[in-house]
Order: C-alpha cells, then structure tokens, then sequence
C-alpha cells in the first residue's frame, strides 16, 4: 500500500494535467481555425471584390463584351474609378462581398491611385491603415489608363470569436472542473483509506496486547492452581482465584468498551437522564483514582467554584466522561501529573468543567482529530500508554447526547485543558 499509493496520487495528478493540457490546446486550436477561416474569407472577398468592380465598371459604360479576351482588353485600356462610382458604391460592393464570405466584423477602407493619393474613402479609416495586409488592386494587370489599389482595414474581435464558441469552452470548463473533482475525491478517499489502514492496525495491535495481558495471567494461575502444593494452600487459591477474577474483569471492561463503541456509532446508547450534583460526581471520580495519583506521585486539585452544579445528567456516563478526561491527564505525562479540575457557571444556564493537566500536550494536527474513533497520538517515547483510542470519541459522543460542548486547548510540552460545557437542569 505504501508503494503503490504514491504511484496512483502521480498518474491521477499526470493525468488531469494531460486532460487540462489537451483542452487548453483544443481551446487554442479551435480559435486559431475560426482565425484561419477568417483570413481565407477576407482573401476570397478581396478576389471578389476586384471582378465585382471590374463588372460594375463595365455595366456603368455599357460595354458586353463576346469573351474573357476583350474584356480584359477593354479593362486594360479603359479601366478606372474616378468619375464612374460614389463612395457610397464602392463601400456597398465591399460589404457586400464580405458578407457572403462570413466575414462580419467591422471595416474601413480606402481607394488609393498610382500616385497614393485617396480617391475614396470610408470616414473611419486612418491613413495609419494603409499598411495593413488586406489590400487588392482593383485595376486589371498591364492596365495602360489607372492603377487604384484598395486598403481594407477590418477589426477582427477575438473576444467575439469567443463569444460566438462560449458553449464549447463552458463546456469545457465544466468537464474540466468535474475531472478535477472527481480526482480531489478519489486522492481524499486514498488518503483516509490509508488512514482507516493504519488505525485498524493500530487498534488490532492494541487489542491484541490489552486481552494478551490479562489471558497471560490467568493461564499462569491457572498453572498454578493444579499444583499439588498450591491445591492443598486455601490462601493461595483464595489468591489465585481472585487474580483471575480481576482479570477476567479487566477483560471484561476491554471488551465493554468495544462494544460501546460500536453501540455509539448506531446511536443505540439511550441516557437515563436523572438530577445529579455534578459536584458530587466529580468527588467520587477523583476519590477513585486517588491511588493511581499516589502511584505516579502526581497531584490533584479540585477547584470546585461553580455556585450552580445541578445538571439533568446520565450519572454513569457522566462519572465516566470526567474519569477518562482525568485517565487520560495521568496516562499521557512524563512527569509528576499535576491536574486541575475547575468547575464555573460561565454563561447563564451552563455548567463548565475545566481540566487542564501539566502533560505532554498535543500539535494541532493532533487536536483535530483526537476526537475520531480509534485515534491515538503519537507519545514520543512513552511506549507504556495503553488503550484503544476509544476514550476520547466516546467523551466527546456522550457530551453531545447531553446537549453539551467539549473542546480542547494545547501546546505540545506544556500540557492540555479540556473545557466541557453542560446545559444547567431547567428551574
């Protein structure tokens, strides 16, 4: 997996840059033939304008001629503009030869003679477009008379050109963006499939080692109690007997846990909700783990300022809500655990539980995510730090069933405050 999902993000990702290169190009492409078009229209109409004029020339003097031969002749020694048309009919003859070669855009133009002197016209042009490219001469080769020469200086507008392919290119974005989409979606999937990986492995090991432990033990006071001189001893199998009881239990809750979990996730745990003194509560919890603080030589500090502590509460989630916040205070310290419970009404109609612990503390990467099933943070060198990562995702499932509101505040080395927020029992 750790091979091959690199390979998949790079083709994917090579991928999407080819599909967006061939589109940007198709782009490009279809508006350099909508150009290229152009310019045959402008040539043909160039063309044709000089035969247009030349016949009109020719129909303005009266003259038909028997064949291609003497007509040429006749241009050749009797052709020219002056005198024969308005400005108004050589701007006709223009458009209207354009229009039948597709060429719509906007255009001005002007009739120069030999001498590059304007003989007609259009009021827009500008003597500066005379060196454009659309030029024709209107006057048959070896004309002996005049030699008019004609400057067209039409706008090509590439943003109508656009315009005119707006449904391809919106097209085109909009696949585009689909394409882009769908990779985001399949490179995030590949991503939290490879997360899932990782966290069913770790829950798996753990798992593993959590019911190895306490099945080790048994197995060996088991051993022990079919031993002649232990059988015979009643207070060594009064010892045995509740070494395995205990850890039956212990075997028990490891499981119970699991199945909370999964009893979270289909939201089957149902809260009796009762009147409880959260006060109250949060003493016997801490009662509870006295021991471990003694162990650990740690210190727990109770600051129970809140002058409203009655709450509609599930008594055994609640407890079990402050004695994992509490385990996890003690469990995640490289030193003498120092933890501060604090309890204050800090908005009207709310009941806020503070514990802040003197701990390893956490990154924000891992703030984020504390909260997901099965997550468990990275703890440097503590290696003893046991469980399923269950704690946390169970706090916050339980806070939430409540109505309430957890959240976390931690700097890595200087440990972690958990603030956890109740709604007060309705007067």
């Amino acid at each position: 997996m750790k091979r091959i999902f690199p390979v998949i993000v790079v083709l994917i990702s090579l991928s999407v840059i080819g599909i967006l290169f061939i589109q940007m190009s198709w782009i490009y492409n279809q508006i350099q033939l909508k150009h290229d078009e152009f310019e045959r229209g402008v040539e043909n109409s160039l063309n044709q304008i000089r035969v247009s004029v030349q016949g009109t020339f020719m129909y303005k003097m009266g003259v038909v001629t028997a064949n291609d031969e003497s007509r040429d002749k006749y241009l050749k020694d009797n052709f020219t503009l002056l005198n024969g048309f308005s400005n108004d009919e050589v701007g006709e003859i223009i458009n209207k030869n354009l229009k039948q070669n597709n060429v719509k855009y906007p255009f001005e133009f002007c009739v120069v003679n030999i001498f590059n002197n304007i003989i007609y016209q259009s009021e827009g042009f500008q003597v500066t477009e005379m060196n454009m490219d659309h030029t024709v001469q209107l006057s048959p080769k070896g004309s002996t008379r005049s030699k008019e020469t004609l400057y067209i200086a039409i706008h090509e507008n590439r943003n109508q050109v656009i315009g005119e392919m707006w449904w391809m290119i919106a097209a085109s974005i909009v696949f585009t963006c689909i394409i882009i989409m769908a990779f985001f979606v399949t490179v995030r999937t590949l991503f939290n499939q490879k997360k899932l990986s990782e966290i069913k492995s770790d829950f798996i090991n753990n798992m593993t080692h959590e019911l190895k432990t306490p099945l080790a033990t048994i197995s060996l006071a088991i051993d022990a109690l079919t031993n002649e001189k232990v059988i015979h001893d009643a207070d060594k199998v009064k010892l045995y007997s509740s070494m395995i009881k205990e850890e039956n239990k212990r075997m028990n809750k490891q499981v119970e846990k699991i199945l909370q979990a999964a009893r979270l996730e289909k939201e089957e745990i149902k809260l009796n909700l009762t009147e409880i003194d959260a006060h109250q509560a949060i003493n016997k919890v801490a009662d509870n783990l006295s021991l471990q603080m003694q162990e650990k030589g740690g210190t727990l500090q109770l600051r129970l300022n809140a002058h409203d502590h009655t709450i509609q509460a599930d008594d055994v989630h609640f407890s079990n809500i402050i004695f994992n916040l509490l385990d996890n205070a003690l469990k995640y310290s490289d030193k003498a655990p120092y933890i501060e419970v604090e309890t204050m009404n800090s908005h009207a109609g709310t009941f806020a539980i503070k514990i802040k612990d003197n701990g390893i503390g956490m990154d924000k990467e891992t703030q984020s995510r504390i909260f997901e099933r099965f997550f468990r943070a990275h703890t440097g060198n503590l290696h003893n730090v046991k469980g399923f990562g269950l704690g946390l995702s169970y706090v916050k499932a339980i806070v939430e069933a409540h109505e309430g509101k957890i959240k976390v505040e931690s700097v890595p080395g200087k440990g972690s405050t958990f603030t956890v927020t109740f709604p007060l029992k309705e007067a």
